[in-house]
């Protein structure tokens, strides 16, 4: 398969971990309200055991999978990471999403179900409710920003069009988004090592492309020599 196929599967992949991240996002929102207006402890801790397991199980694994092609498409074709506003955009949100889930809402859940197991009245607080609906409403923005591309071009986007990486950066993105999900289902956790891997060779890639475009030709620098003794 070509660079171009590989780099639209990357695409294809990157859709459908979105949209799934937003999906997994609803049904976590849905089960915390189910939980906080019930009056039964049963559907109260089925709420919170079944919440928990979306988050770690399928969310986590998404998101990071959305995350790690995201990057990957901004390091390794035209777009770059600060060369349009909506891309720009999506980064900052992407970041921001990722450090809420991990530091607020998923350790907001981890109390949530201990709580419940314990028989207390475990009620997810306000502020999870209202950040896992943002978080829903941060990813349908980004989909929005995707399909309109609003903003046109940053200050930073002046010089050298970026180059397109070649084709096996993209194939090895698949490989890791597919090998992280599967391993994350099987040990029911996220673990992004793999994803994180490619990530770091596609930002080492675009640095090292970035410097070569700079930097000066052999064959011109020979030619501006000769230029110059010829001038002597």
């Amino acid at each position: 398969m070509g660079k171009n196929r590989w780099r639209q599967s990357t695409v294809w992949l990157h859709v459908i971990t979105s949209v799934g991240w937003m999906a997994q996002a609803l049904v976590l929102f849905t089960l915390l309200v189910v939980g906080n207006t019930t009056d039964d402890p049963a559907i109260r801790l089925g709420a919170a055991e079944m919440a928990h397991v979306v988050d770690t199980a399928l969310l986590a694994p998404f998101a990071n999978a959305s995350a790690a092609t995201g990057i990957v498409l901004s390091a390794g074709t035209a777009w770059g990471f600060f060369r349009h506003w909506w891309v720009l955009a999506k980064f900052g949100v992407t970041v921001a999403q990722l450090n809420i889930g991990i530091f607020v809402l998923s350790a907001g859940l981890n109390d949530l179900v201990a709580a419940a197991r314990a028989g207390e009245r475990a009620v997810a607080p306000v502020p999870q409710l209202v950040g896992t609906a943002v978080m829903v409403a941060a990813i349908a923005a980004q989909a929005w920003l995707s399909v309109v591309k609003p903003g046109g071009r940053t200050p930073w986007a002046r010089g050298a069009k970026p180059a397109t990486a070649p084709g096996w950066l993209f194939a090895a993105t698949v490989g890791a988004v597919v090998g992280d999900i599967t391993i994350s289902t099987i040990v029911g956790g996220p673990r992004p090592l793999l994803s994180l891997l490619v990530v770091a060779v596609a930002l080492t890639w675009r640095r090292r492309s970035t410097v070569d475009r700079r930097r000066p030709a052999k064959s011109t620098l020979i030619t501006a020599r000769a230029r110059v003794g010829q001038d002597r």
